[in-house]
């Protein structure tokens, strides 16, 4: 997106011009000697072998810079299974660590959280990502980390080097980098970013007028990008959501523990791709119907901790404008693929619309039901306060995984 616009609520950091890979990694090799860096992958077992966790490797075999990778392995259940995914990324020379999250010693401490009223969620991306910030603050070798998964079909070293820098330089600020990029192949792609919350963001807008944190979260070219970067102190602050709205929650989270000056969003390559799910219009338990629920009901709790009062009448005349602004979201994207010669299935479109207004219908329902119920696990914060020695041994037991793996 050849562009230099700002929105004002913060920082939007564009790529212009022709990329320069080496400059950018040359300078992050100066400015990990004051700020060690780390990558989190969360990855689940079926992803080892496939082309994009292939390409994935063989583009950070290149990157110089990385003082530490936590791969959160999840979906392993047997042994050789872990040892399986040792020896896929022992090819690394960052010698990364994995932390094993359904071997027996960190199973023992999920049980351990959960008897002390700590509960983590059930498996998933979030406790995945939540485990691993845990780990680098147990080994304490980075001052900041970067995540993205290990599906993107067209990753590359420049992606990365773009979501660490704004972090890692000494002088621009930033506590919290978050990417974005477009989702363009033969059509458009990102369907819950560009028919569900973009239009539900501003449908909400023109109810309830600039509330800060609608604005702040309408600022964000692709709020549902997974790639983020962070500082510790940042690490130990936020609650990382257990369900599919993780993208959504860390950024909510992020507005709650840190100053707007010290956020930005970065554009980390010209196009990006990765798996894409099944829009699962009759089943509000699978694919994006699941998550654009996840996704509303996250933005409601966030919204009512803002003070703002939700109510049914507030939900009616919200599905009204949801509605009427997805209809104008169509017109301008079918115009968009046109002027690009881009395939535009307007009925999968529409049908997307309407399956995302069934989602809104759903989570309206289940935050009515409970309005406190929250999918936040406790921050890393609450654990070391009410179990001091839980990061030690977090450590060491990801230690021990590893040393075994090895024998």
């Amino acid at each position: 997106m050849a562009d230099f616009f700002q929105t004002g609520a913060i920082a939007t950091l564009h790529r212009l011009g022709v990329p320069d890979i080496r400059r950018l990694e040359r300078e992050l090799m100066v400015y990990v000697q004051e700020t060690p860096i780390g990558l989190v992958l969360p990855c689940h077992v079926r992803e080892l072998g496939t082309r994009a966790l292939r390409l994935i490797v063989r583009e950070l075999k290149e990157v110089p810079y990385l003082r530490q990778i936590i791969v959160g392995l999840d979906g392993a259940t047997r042994n050789r299974d872990f040892q399986r995914a040792r020896r896929f990324f022992a090819q690394l020379p960052q010698k990364p660590v994995i932390v094993w999250n359904d071997g027996p010693r960190l199973s023992a401490l999920y049980r351990k959280l959960e008897e002390n009223d700590l509960y983590p969620g059930p498996s998933g991306k979030g406790r995945n990502v939540w485990m691993c910030f845990g780990y680098v603050l147990a080994s304490e070798q980075v001052r900041m980390v970067a995540l993205h998964d290990c599906d993107i079909l067209t990753y590359n070293r420049e992606l990365l080097a773009r979501l660490c820098y704004p972090v890692a330089h000494p002088s621009l600020g930033f506590d919290f980098c978050k990417g974005y990029y477009a989702r363009v192949t033969d059509r458009l792609n990102g369907r819950v970013m560009r028919l569900l919350v973009t239009p539900l963001l501003r449908a909400l807008k023109s109810i309830l007028g600039p509330h800060p944190y609608l604005v702040y979260m309408d600022t964000f070219r692709y709020p549902l990008a997974g790639e983020v970067s962070l500082d510790v102190d940042l690490v130990r602050r936020v609650r990382i959501p257990h369900d599919w709205a993780l993208e959504i929650g860390m950024l909510a989270e992020v507005y709650r523990n840190c100053s707007p000056r010290a956020i930005c969003q970065s554009e980390l390559c010209e196009n990006y791709d990765h798996k894409h799910r099944e829009l699962s219009p009759r089943d509000p338990d699978k694919g994006l119907n699941r998550m654009a629920v996840d996704i509303v009901k996250s933005l409601l709790h966030r919204m009512a901790a803002e003070g703002i009062k939700l109510d049914s009448g507030l939900f009616d005349t919200m599905l009204s404008a949801y509605s009427r602004q997805a209809e104008d979201t169509l017109r301008f994207y079918a115009a968009d693929a046109a002027i690009n010669g881009l395939v535009y299935p307007r009925h999968e479109e529409e049908s997307a619309v309407t399956t995302f207004v069934r989602s809104i219908r759903v989570a309206c329902r289940a935050y009515q039901e409970d309005p406190l119920s929250s999918p936040l696990i406790p921050n890393w914060n609450r654990v070391e306060s009410a179990l001091p020695s839980f990061l030690e041994e977090l450590r060491e037991a990801v230690h021990a995984d590893n040393e075994l793996s090895e024998t």
